[in-house]
């Protein structure tokens, strides 16, 4: 049976201004198992890059609440750590890659000073050598010689830069890596480069992964389950099998296929889902996706669905 290592149980977060609330995290369940790459997948304004804000504890201050549900890491309730207690846990036990290395690295220091910093704060009796040992380490983990420790981020391609990140975000070995669409800025090549090494180190450091992705091919090739997000909540959730293979799928899951183009058929264009993700300052009654499902029923505009689950696969939807 597969160890637990994170469990997000009935999260809602809420992004609160002067004029308006924003509900972007909806009563989400979640567990990551130890060793498991979690793909998740959703549109722009899912909710995918503050759930992964909302485990880091890096929401924005006063704007961002956490207005119920826990987040628990190994014996860790991270909804309830001080700013203390996180400091020690990000880069430590868990670590982020976000979207664009061109604004995560800091351009006045070295790449060598950068992940030598994350060693430094975690390893306090580390000496200056063996840091410099493991620095140079890193950089060949990630596919960088390590002579060019003393390059500055500038000095680097985009594809380089996140190699880069990657290494600073892996330098202390976490339980669990959440990468943040780490391969959008990149082109196709580099991209699967990165894709290939991530899924190397993940095996090497048998670290836990969740990797939110638009790419549902990205997910195919790299991720052992998949959970899909709209508005918010989780609605269909399963292993590659269950959600590549298996017959039935939430309307949603159905319309991110149909988006996909087919190379064996000749076609004007893309076939995509009708409409736009629901406003999240005013979200509708009943299931989020009634007004763009084409399986709509009465009982959709009305009530909210329940989740129905047939071994590991989980659908969240009325036609069920």
């Amino acid at each position: 049976m597969s160890e637990k290592l994170l469990e997000i149980e009935n999260l809602y977060v809420e992004y609160e201004t002067d004029e308006e609330i924003v509900k972007a995290v909806n009563g989400l369940n979640l567990i990551i198992n130890k060793g498991e790459t979690l793909g998740l997948v959703g549109e722009t304004g899912a909710g995918k890059s503050t759930t992964a804000l909302s485990i880091m504890k890096l929401l924005p201050e006063k704007v961002g609440i956490i207005k119920d549900g826990s987040i628990i890491l190994g014996d860790i309730n991270i909804t309830k750590a001080s700013d203390a207690d996180m400091r020690l846990l990000r880069g430590n036990s868990i670590s982020m890659i976000f979207q664009d290395p061109m604004t995560s690295l800091n351009p006045i220091l070295t790449i060598g000073e950068q992940i030598s910093e994350v060693l430094e704060l975690h390893n306090k009796e580390m000496k200056k050598e063996d840091i410099s040992k493991r620095v140079d380490e890193i950089l060949e983990l990630v596919g960088l010689p390590k002579e060019r420790k003393a390059e500055y981020p500038h000095q680097f391609s985009g594809g380089m830069k996140q190699r880069v990140v990657i290494a600073i975000a892996l330098a202390c070995e976490p339980k669990l890596l959440l990468a943040d669409e780490p391969t959008t800025a990149l082109d196709v090549t580099i991209q699967a480069q990165v894709l290939e090494m991530m899924a190397d180190l993940k095996e090497k450091l048998n670290t836990s992964m969740i990797l939110i992705t638009h790419d549902l091919g990205v997910v195919a090739q790299t991720c052992d389950r998949v959970a899909i997000m709209y508005a918010g909540e989780i609605i269909e959730l399963g292993t590659d099998k269950d959600v590549f293979e298996s017959e039935n799928h939430h309307p949603y899951t159905t319309g991110l296929f149909g988006s996909i183009p087919d190379l064996t058929k000749a076609t004007k264009r893309l076939n995509p889902i009708d409409g736009l993700m629901p406003d999240p300052t005013d979200l509708p009654i009943g299931c989020a996706f009634h007004a763009r499902c084409p399986k709509c029923m009465d009982i959709c505009k009305k009530n909210k669905p329940k989740e129905i689950k047939k071994g590991s696969h989980m659908i969240k939807c009325h036609l069920y």
